[in-house]
């Protein structure tokens, strides 16, 4: 996230009580690399790797972090315009999960049809399910709720057919400041794909509020990345 979710982060954090680390989200292709370094002319942090480097880097990235938390799984949050990048990180020894970024919002990565715009693709079931069948690890697909011209529990349901392993669901809601929590309970109500429910964890009762949705698990980025996270999250 912003260039800041990276091994050396993840194993300070870890302790909180995770037992699942992402790295990322990183861009695996020309026009992703060429998008990302964009964002970063502009001021905004994002992982800069070039093409010859960037899977050795997520590989001893992922090294770095089992070498300190064996029993902790190891995600990576990917961005490609094509399937065959996300299969080839999807294959690095010991990455656990590999996730297929459909949440950024960026508009440098929305103008190249990646990120957030991912959830228009007529393809998507089809590009999530080439990934899955050709990768030793799991799939995860993280996707933002409530985006206009898109039905949310649709998209989970075409997630969930195309063989994936997890949704990852920001829930957020435009103009609110809270997770839609009707709607996570909805989605865990009516998939059986695991569901990881992100955005509004920055409390220990915002924390209940997101546990009582339903959700397989959840997910803290940036309370963690602020300093914010006031609570120790290994009892839930």
């Amino acid at each position: 996230m912003a260039g800041i979710t990276n091994a050396e982060f993840l194993n300070k954090v870890i302790p909180y009580g995770f037992d699942v680390a992402t790295l990322g989200g990183y861009s695996l292709d020309a026009p992703t690399i060429d998008a990302s370094r964009k964002i970063i002319e502009r001021g905004r942090g994002e992982f800069d790797f070039p093409l010859n480097e960037i899977f050795s880097h997520i590989e001893n990235e992922v090294d770095s972090i089992k070498k300190v938390h064996k029993g902790v799984k190891v995600s990576a949050n990917v961005r490609a315009t094509t399937t065959r990048p996300i299969i080839d990180v999807g294959n690095i020894r010991d990455l656990d999960i590999v996730e297929i970024n459909c949440h950024c919002r960026q508009k440098e990565i929305m103008d190249i049809g990646c990120g957030q715009e991912m959830l228009n693709r007529q393809d998507l079931g089809d590009f999530i399910s080439e990934v899955a069948d050709n990768v030793d690890s799991e799939v995860s697909v993280k996707i933002r709720a409530n985006v206009e011209g898109t039905d949310t529990l649709e998209l989970a349901g075409l997630i969930e057919d195309a063989g994936a392993d997890y949704l990852h669901i920001d829930a957020m809601r435009k103009g609110v400041f809270e997770a839609d929590w009707k709607l996570l309970s909805e989605i865990c109500n009516n998939v059986n794909i695991k569901v990881i429910g992100n955005n509004s964890v920055n409390s220990q009762a915002n924390l209940q509020k997101m546990i009582d949705t339903g959700v397989d698990g959840f997910s803290i980025a940036r309370s963690l990345i602020s300093g914010k996270l006031d609570f120790d999250i290994a009892g839930f």
